[in-house]
C-alpha cells in the first residue's frame, strides 16, 4: 500500500491543523493506521493510531486531548486533527499501516510508511 501525507505547515502556538493521509493500493479498511512524528535529533516516537477491527482510538499522552485521529474508509484517508499546538509539537509527521488485529504502537510494526509532513509551531 502507497501513503501520502499531506497538510502540514507552519502554525502559532495554539492554533490548529489537520494532517491528511491518502493510502492507495490495498485494502485501506482492513489496516490499523497511525501517526508518529520526529523531531530534529529525536527518535520517531507514536502519536495516535486507530484499529481497524474495533474502531479503538489510542493517543500518546503527549498529545491526548488535543489531537484526534479519524478514517474515511470510503476516501481511504486518515487524518490527524491538531489542536492547542504548542512548539514542542513541532516535528515532521509521519502516518504508517499495519494489518496487525490490535493496536500497535511501535514504529517496527507498521509495514507501510508514507512520506512525511512538516509541523512547525512558533511560540
Amino acid at each position: 500500500v502507497q501513503l501520502q501525507a499531506s497538510g502540514g505547515g507552519l502554525v502559532q502556538a495554539g492554533g490548529s491543523l489537520r494532517l491528511s493521509c491518502a493510502a492507495s493500493g490495498g485494502t485501506f479498511s482492513n489496516y490499523n493506521m497511525g501517526w508518529f512524528r520526529q523531531a530534529p535529533g529525536k527518535e520517531r516516537e507514536f502519536v495516535a493510531t486507530t484499529v481497524w477491527t474495533t474502531g479503538n482510538t489510542y493517543y500518546a499522552d503527549s498529545v491526548k486531548g488535543r489531537f484526534t485521529i479519524s478514517r474515511d474508509n470510503a476516501k481511504n484517508t486518515v487524518y490527524l486533527q491538531m489542536n492547542s499546538l504548542k512548539p514542542e509539537d513541532t516535528a515532521v509527521y509521519y502516518c504508517a499501516a499495519d494489518t496487525s488485529y490490535s493496536a500497535r504502537f511501535s514504529v517496527t510494526h507498521y509495514d507501510y510508511w508514507g512520506q512525511g509532513t512538516q509541523v512547525t509551531v512558533s511560540s
